[in-house]
């Protein structure tokens, strides 16, 4: 192998895929990416065995080939290289030589053949959508994602195709984020989907939010396709909770207020709270919340939020943090609340928006 490229052209695609090298992993060649150059075109390919992205970038490719380098190396030399330099790239027996300039860096390979690649995920259904779209619900739902649970399938996002709409859903047993958005074209066959978290915090990270994107579906695997890259992440083998029966359907207690004095009135009763459970309670009267929150040093903090309700009194006890995550992703000025009793969730939304609903299961204080 052999090719010559600008330092920009090879630094694009190298910090599109980089995040997915694992620094410590069972197998060497996970360290490595690899390089694949043949028609003028280089491609490079990292893998975690869970995750895998392909980026391509133009060469000017003397020989074919394709080989495997250490990939934070190569990424590390191209960085320190001056902007507008040019990189001639080479294989020589078992390394591969870097040169620019005065430069020379010669780098250990492995052999490609052992790299292991995802080619065809037999895809059930394909579907072209703005990328805006789906970094809108990725957005708004992967705060819920739970991390590290023994029940797998929460580890992950689930998406659901049908019924004309794409939704994104996620939950950690205490909450749910709910978010969908209607596709053009009519309705899709009916299918769910789990994607595992690093696949979701990897595919937002490379999504510009600007052109249309192409997303695949398969039995096994999910792989989207946008600016020059193609993300292909392995999907969670397991059933998803049924989320629909966790969503409040009584919404007859039901209050509305300014969604940022709210926000701003709970990160200032917050302060005060049990630093481990994130404790606070809401009194919702006539026309009024009282936030309180305590901690184990007998601290107290106590403010008081005018609001439009005309319900019964409730007296319920949340984790702080999770109305506030659900708070930071409604983007209207008004927020609505609905509530049954002390004891049953509560679900936020926009008010006349259903596309977006944030359950919050109470906690006992």
């Amino acid at each position: 192998m052999k090719l010559v490229a600008a330092r920009e052209a090879l630094l694009k695609p190298l910090q599109a895929v980089i995040g997915v090298v694992e620094r410590r992993q069972t197998m060497p060649i996970l360290a490595n990416v690899l390089m694949v150059a043949k028609n003028d075109k280089l491609s490079i390919t990292a893998t975690d065995l869970e995750v895998e992205l392909v980026a391509t970038t133009t060469a000017d490719v003397q020989n074919g080939g394709e080989v495997t380098v250490p990939g934070r190396k190569l990424l590390d030399i191209c960085r320190a290289l001056p902007d507008g330099a040019e990189i001639n790239i080479s294989q020589s027996g078992e390394k591969v030589l870097v040169k620019s300039g005065r430069s020379k860096f010669s780098l250990t390979t492995l052999p490609a053949a052992e790299f292991p690649t995802v080619e065809d995920i037999n895809a059930g259904q394909a579907l072209e959508l703005p990328q805006e779209t789906l970094a809108r619900l990725l957005e708004k739902t992967h705060f819920s994602m739970a991390q590290q649970d023994v029940r797998y399938y929460l580890n992950g996002l689930l998406l659901e195709t049908g019924k004309k709409f794409l939704r994104a859903v996620a939950t950690d047993g205490h909450r749910l984020a709910l978010c969908q958005a209607e596709l053009p074209g009519g309705k899709l066959p009916e299918q769910q989907v789990i994607v595992p978290r690093k696949g979701v915090l990897e595919l937002q990270r490379l999504m510009s939010g600007e052109g249309s994107l192409n997303l695949e579906l398969g039995s096994n695997h999910i792989r989207i396709q946008l600016d020059g890259i193609r993300f292909t992440s392995k999907l969670i083998d397991g059933r998803f909770p049924e989320y629909e029966r966790v969503i409040p359907q009584d919404t007859s207690n039901s209050l509305s207020a300014d969604r940022q004095l709210f926000r701003a009135a709970l990160q200032r009763t917050a302060i005060l709270s049990n630093e481990k459970y994130r404790g606070i309670r809401l009194t919702i009267q006539e026309n009024a919340v009282v936030l309180q929150a305590h901690n184990p040093e007998q601290e107290e903090a106590e403010e008081e939020l005018e609001v439009s309700y005309g319900g019964a009194e409730i007296e319920i006890g949340f984790n702080v943090n999770y109305l506030l995550d659900a708070l930071g992703a409604i983007e209207s000025e008004q927020v609505s609340l609905a509530l049954v009793d002390g004891n049953s969730s509560c679900l936020l939304r926009e008010p006349g928006n259903d596309d977006c609903k944030y359950v919050v299961m109470p906690m006992r204080l």
